[in-house]
């Protein structure tokens, strides 16, 4: 009992930081939109956009201190409105999905920096593939580990072997973190990334094109609850 109240609060925390977290960035988007629109020098916008990219591994790491606490809950994204969670992948956007986007935001664009932003898009999905592939193996071998507990009911024998099999199954449970924290590592590197291989300015469209990317979702799933029902 104890054990559950304080995930529920590892999770309620967390919705809580998230949200102060989710104000502070728009406030910062709209200091560079600002910035953008008013034609700041590149020396402002580095920054700003140094900041917002700071901000950006400020969520990661609340998001790991959360895992820790409640990992089904970061792997859910109940945090996240429902149309963001159709778009879900391990708690998170998917790296090559965003990246595919913004080749069309940010053009023109030096055939360098698109030789670039193409690998660092292969990069990603496979860094994605493999991971995926490592949430199939779990799973399929947490089905095998439960199923391997099924049987009559009412023996010591059987008793001994439901706790042995769900040992094991927590055991494995426990790789589910690991597999957090590695989607957000590749998530922060390639908006680092990302930003090294543009110039300061095609790095505050980006971050701009990303915000408003997820702005849309957000207001996507007001109007979808706010529509008219028979």
């Amino acid at each position: 009992m104890e054990k559950e109240r304080e995930w529920e609060y590892g999770a309620q925390a967390f919705d809580v930081e998230y949200a102060r977290w989710l104000e502070e960035h728009i406030r910062r988007v709209n200091e560079l939109r600002g910035a953008v629109n008013s034609h700041a020098g590149d020396g402002e916008l580095r920054i700003i956009v140094d900041g917002i990219l700071a901000h950006y591994d400020d969520i990661f790491r609340i998001k790991g201190d959360a895992a820790k606490a409640d990992v089904f809950h970061i792997l859910s994204g109940m945090w996240k409105t429902p149309a963001e969670r159709c778009f879900l992948w391990l708690g998170g956007f998917r790296s090559s999905e965003l990246l595919k986007l913004l080749i069309n935001q940010l053009e023109p664009l030096t055939e360098q920096q698109l030789l670039g932003i193409t690998k660092l898009q292969e990069s990603s999905l496979q860094a994605e593939d493999a991971l995926s592939q490592g949430m199939e193996a779990l799973q399929q071998s947490l089905a095998e580990t439960l199923a391997g507990s099924l049987g009559p009911s009412g023996s010591s024998g059987n008793v001994a072997n439901y706790m042995g099999q769900m040992a094991m199954a927590m055991g494995k449970l426990g790789t589910l973190e690991g597999f957090i924290r590695q989607a957000d590592n590749l998530r922060q590197q390639t908006l680092q990334q990302l930003h090294r291989v543009l110039t300061t300015r095609q790095s505050a469209r980006a971050l701009l094109a990303i915000n408003d990317y997820f702005s849309r979702l957000r207001a996507l799933s007001s109007l979808w609850d706010a529509r008219p029902r028979e």
